[in-house]
């Protein structure tokens, strides 16, 4: 959405969006100190992070090699994947400013935009795709579904998102698992090239 103002409709949507992200840190604040927080929301934007989702499965990838995951892990990396490559678009489009560039900003590179959220695209698509793609036990839902709420809250409270950004990425998720259910990678597809790659090109591999 730019450095320059806006005006119309938009910019009347943009200054309450401003508006009611204030009103909602400042209450939260009334409640529970930032001092108390910042560590727990610290700790929540570096388990959603997307550099360390996308090294992190691919590590489990190699480490837990075995046949009945690979349908499993070969989409969920293709929507971690996808949910770069889509926020990176959406932001390059945007181009909308944080509510706050801050020292101690936990990213990779330069990622001076806000809208969408990529913490909550990602929280969200994770959350789809275990619960409705690939569900696990129903026991683990609400943990990850509070994990997803979480992440989102926290964007807005450590000043790195406004709160139509978090919607906006959490829209951006769901749309991605939807993508990813389309395209899914049936169990032999995902068979035939984990183990292509891993033979042929990973050490030890086959000539």
């Amino acid at each position: 959405m730019g450095t320059k103002e806006r005006s119309g409709v938009i910019g009347e949507v943009l200054k309450l969006d401003v508006l009611w992200t204030k009103k909602l840190v400042t209450f939260v604040f009334q409640y529970i100190p930032f001092t108390k927080l910042r560590l727990h929301c610290k700790c929540l934007e570096i388990s959603c992070n997307g550099i360390a989702w996308l090294a992190g499965w691919l590590a489990f990838i190699w480490i837990a090699d075995s046949k009945p995951l690979y349908q499993m892990q070969l989409n969920l990396l293709f929507g971690l994947i996808l949910d770069i490559i889509i926020i990176a678009v959406l932001k390059a489009i945007f181009r909308r400013r944080r509510p706050a560039v801050c020292s101690d900003m936990l990213t990779l590179g330069p990622d001076k935009f806000s809208f969408p959220s990529g913490h909550a695209s990602r929280s969200a698509f994770i959350f789809m795709f275990f619960t409705m793609l690939n569900p696990v036990s129903e026991i683990l839902w609400m943990p990850i579904f509070s994990w997803t709420l979480s992440v989102c809250l926290s964007r807005v409270l450590l000043s790195r998102h406004y709160i139509l950004d978090v919607l906006g990425g959490m829209g951006v998720g769901i749309v991605e698992a939807l993508i990813v259910g389309l395209l899914w990678i049936g169990e032999n597809a995902a068979s035939n090239i984990i183990n292509y790659v891993t033979n042929d090109y990973l050490p030890g591999g086959e000539e």
